[in-house]
Order: structure tokens, then C-alpha cells, then sequence
């Protein structure tokens, strides 16, 4: 018998100006940022990440320049 598991999905979307596929590949890493000024750290993206990975869910990205970027959450259910 398998039982699986309810999962919440939330999906944030933007009509933004997207973020190219070599930026990708490093979006969730340690202080990423593709700001110039000191006051950008990288780290919002790689601490949520963790956060909802520590309550086993996952973080994707896709995204297309000139199109807009899509974040989608999934979470167990509580």
C-alpha cells in the first residue's frame, strides 16, 4: 500500500524582466546577488530555501528573460 502524502504548493509570479539561465544555476547560493551596492548580502533566497527544506519541502525557480519568473513552494500538509 502507498500512501502519499498531501502537499501544499504556492506559486509567486512576476511579469518582470527574468533572470538569465547562467544566474540560475547559482540563484540559491551564499551571498548570489546580481545588485552592485554592499547593501545586498545574496543570502534572502538561499535562508528561505533552507527554511522550507528543514520542514521537507522543496523551492523551484523558472524563469525566461523578458517573460518573468515563476517561485513555486511545496510543503507536507500539516
Amino acid at each position: 500500500v502507498v500512501v502519499k502524502e498531501k502537499r501544499v504548493e504556492i506559486s509567486f509570479q512576476d511579469t518582470g524582466c527574468g533572470i538569465p539561465k547562467e544566474d540560475l544555476e547559482k540563484l540559491f547560493g551564499s551571498f548570489f546577488s546580481t545588485k552592485k551596492d554592499s547593501m545586498n548580502l545574496g543570502l534572502g533566497l538561499s535562508i528561505s530555501k533552507r527554511i522550507v527544506e528543514e520542514h521537507q519541502g522543496t523551492v523551484t525557480v523558472a524563469s525566461e528573460v523578458g517573460k518573468g519568473t515563476t517561485f513555486t513552494i511545496t510543503i507536507p500538509e500539516a
